[in-house]
């Protein structure tokens, strides 16, 4: 048995000016930018977010800009393997994390657990 949640909303900003793309979101989203979240570095800016919420990160990307949505587990494998049953194909599997594609068109992201309180309001998976 394994756990997951939803994890994170990434707003993924084709941009040369992380710090400017990251302002207007936190001003459109009313969160401020939290510059001593560790995840706050090179191309990443994390909004302030409380813990029982998903985090909100804008990221500096060369591809297309677009918001994509990440999925916490604590069996990253379990969860992949979970999610292509259900249809979904594996683009990149990464050093931490699986990029995925639904098979809608959307990636998202499959990482290991993120926020506080795991496993709260996660589903129990077989």
């Amino acid at each position: 048995m394994h756990y997951s949640r939803l994890c994170a909303l990434l707003i993924d900003c084709n941009t040369s000016d992380v710090d400017r793309a990251a302002q207007f979101w936190a001003d459109a989203l009313g969160r401020p930018i939290d510059p001593d979240h560790p995840g706050t570095r090179g191309n990443y800016r994390m909004l302030e977010t409380p813990p029982d919420e998903p985090i909100v990160q804008i990221q500096k990307v060369e591809h297309e800009s677009r918001v994509h949505i990440d999925i916490e587990t604590d069996d990253i494998p379990a969860e992949v393997a979970r999610l292509e049953a259900l249809g979904a194909r594996v683009v990149d599997r990464l050093e931490r994390w699986v990029v995925m594609q639904a098979p809608t068109g959307q990636r998202f992201c499959v990482v290991r657990v993120q926020r506080p309180g795991f496993p709260k309001n996660a589903t129990a998976w077989d």
